[in-house]
């Protein structure tokens, strides 16, 4: 699997995210149930998740204005276990503006750019490659992260194993 492969994968299974995501009641998405210093609730997560790909792509990789910058509440709000307060579909929205620029991005990667050596500080340097799996991993380990919280909370998440998003290859 390709990193666009698995981003489609990622992509399928977010959306089946957010439309539970959009059942459930926003107390429940508000609830501080972590006892973390950025994140106390699912809201969190999801605005971490989506700002950690805007970040990663735009900031340093592409060296440009992240999406983030036209979501001024989402800006100033920062990378805190502030966003129980903020409406869902107000995270939702800008998720939805970090995936399509990266959709965007993804069309025109080539091999040669996942050679390509990445300064994120200075002394740490990475190849695109290492660094595009990073971002798409990290979002596997939060929604994941999402999904068992919101079963703590009685409430069935979406199955998003890789498996059930596979095309079903017939041998007839």
């Amino acid at each position: 699997m390709n990193i666009p492969d698995l981003y489609a994968y990622l992509v399928r299974a977010r959306w089946d995210l957010w439309a539970t995501l959009e059942g459930v009641p926003d107390e429940v998405l508000s609830r501080p149930l972590l006892d973390g210093e950025r994140f106390r609730c699912i809201k969190d997560l999801v605005a971490h998740t989506a700002a950690v790909e805007d970040g990663w792509i735009h900031y340093t990789v592409l060296r440009d204005t992240p999406v983030e910058d036209t979501f001024p509440a989402i800006k100033a709000a920062g990378d805190g276990p502030v966003y129980a307060a903020f409406p869902l579909p107000e995270l939702l929205d800008y998720w939805r503006a970090v995936e399509a620029s990266t959709l965007t991005y993804l069309a025109t990667l080539t091999d040669a750019d996942l050679e390509r050596v990445v300064e994120d500080a200075p002394g740490e340097h990475f190849k695109l490659d290492g660094l595009l799996w990073h971002v798409l991993l990290h979002e596997v380990r939060h929604t994941a992260q999402i999904a068992a919280l919101l079963r703590t909370q009685g409430i069935r998440p979406p199955s998003l194993d890789l498996f059930f998003y596979l095309p079903n290859v017939s041998r007839a």
